[in-house]
Formats: C-alpha cells, structure tokens, sequence
C-alpha cells in the first residue's frame, strides 16, 4: 500500500499530477483544491490512496490528510465511485460538504456532476455520523439551514435596487444575533438597517 508520496513535480494539470520519486514517475489522480496548491517543477508530499481493481492499480493524492479522510469516506458510500468523489472535493470545500450532510442538504451535493437525488440521499444517511470532525460544530447548523433564506433576502432586496455586496454583510450580522427569522422578517430588517 503506497500511502504518501514525496516527490518532485513533472506534470501538472486541474485532474492528475505525475510525481517524480527516485526516477519513478507516479501517475496520481488529484482534485482541483490539491492542484491549485502544487507547482510545476517543485517538491511536494502527498497524502496518497491506493485503489486495486480486477481491471486497474489507481493512485489519487491529496495535499491534506482531511482531504484523504473526507474521500475514503465519499468512495464507502454505495454508489461512490473515485471520480465521483473527486469531482465532489474538486466541486466544494470540505467544510461545504461536511456541512451539507449534516444539514441534509442534498439539493447542494446534487448540484456536483454526476450525484444524483439517490447517490446525494445515501451520502447523507450514511455519513452523517461521520462528519464532525470536518470543522463543523453543530451550532452552526440553524445558521447555515438559513442560507436558504438568507438568499431569498438578497435576491429580494437586489430586486429593489440593493447591492448583494451590501446587503450581504447586514444579513450576515442580522443573522447571527437572530438565526431563526424568516425571509420577510430578514428583508424588513436589512431595510431598516440601510
């Protein structure tokens, strides 16, 4: 089992990465959060995951133990497949994920190529255990249920001629002190700030 790697880098592109190590070119696929952060020429070490099909011997890397974590858990579900859980990582950032299974999100993983209504359900029931430990807290939660709202606020007000950028801010304190107010509530209250 290959389990990290630390090389130089031969070739880069926003999918895969080929690392040098002692002369042996490693084919590693990657997500695009891990490609943004390597450079073309220049040593890196990666958190590795070795996948051993009838068919295939794959590698895929991860700049972030978290990252690696946050796949192997992805790739358990049924239906998960290694590129579907790259494209995921690529897609959105842990905390964003970890977020949506614990908010049981599905609209939000649906939006990924290639996760469907089914694949988005199944992720969310058996990873929510799971999920924690992403940076998550629990508390945050009835703040982000009200994105929701926080985005029919917006579009609302820039309906009115309000800048998203300005209104953003004010929602943004309005809602910490207030989690569980609703659209119109929010709107009337952003309006009155202004």
């Amino acid at each position: 089992m290959i389990f990290s790697l630390k090389g130089i880098v031969q070739e880069l592109t926003p999918t895969y990465v080929v690392i040098e190590v002692n002369g042996v070119g490693y084919y590693v696929g990657i997500s695009l959060q891990t490609s943004q952060r390597l450079s073309l020429g220049k040593e890196v070490f990666l958190f590795t995951q070795q996948i051993i099909r009838e068919d295939a011997h794959l590698l895929f890397g991860f700049y972030t133990k978290e990252e690696k974590e946050m796949f192997n858990l992805l790739i358990s579900v049924n239906g998960v497949g290694a590129v579907s859980a790259l494209i995921l990582l690529s897609s959105l950032d842990l905390k964003d994920i970890a977020q949506a299974i614990l908010n049981k999100n599905s609209a939000l993983l649906q939006k990924v190529k290639g996760i469907g209504a089914k694949t988005a359900e199944r992720i969310i029931v058996d990873l929510r255990d799971k999920v924690e430990k992403f940076g998550v807290s629990t508390e945050n939660i009835s703040a982000f249920a009200d994105n929701k709202v926080k985005e029919e606020s917006l579009s609302a007000l820039e309906v009115l001629g309000i800048p998203k950028k300005m209104s953003e801010k004010i929602a943004d304190r309005i809602l910490k002190q207030n989690p569980d107010l609703q659209t119109e509530e929010l709107v009337k209250q952003i309006l009155k700030t202004i």
